[in-house]
């Protein structure tokens, strides 16, 4: 059986992991051992800080929220409660985004939230 040098195969792998590290710091975008640990660990941090990413605008969200309503005397949960009562579904990112951009709708729901708090 004739001998089979790998030398191509792994210098194509070298090749693709130190594309993968272009930009990062220092060694770790020159040579493949470093640069081969630190995409493998980017990679890691890429697929949890997409889940952690939702979370993150999801608090944002409800501090936008809780600061616009407390210009009209409520908290967070009061708020969120009256509405659920009057029936009216809109999520945390058009609240919000309705609490910057357009506060004349915000103030009617918030009137119509404190309608359903108070009967």
């Amino acid at each position: 059986m004739s001998r089979v040098k790998r030398g191509s195969v792994s210098r194509r792998r070298h090749r693709a992991i130190l594309k993968q590290a272009k930009g990062f710091r220092g060694a770790k975008s020159k040579r493949f051992r470093n640069a081969n640990e630190q995409v493998i660990k980017s990679l890691a941090y890429a697929y949890r800080d997409r889940r952690n990413k939702k979370r993150e605008f999801r608090s944002l969200w409800i501090a936008r929220i809780n600061a616009a309503v407390h210009l009209h005397g409520l908290n967070y949960s009061r708020f969120t409660a009256g509405l659920r009562k009057a029936g009216i579904e809109i999520n945390r990112k058009v609240l919000a985004d309705l609490a910057i951009s357009d506060v004349a709708a915000f103030e009617e729901l918030v009137t119509a939230a404190k309608a359903q708090l108070a009967a």
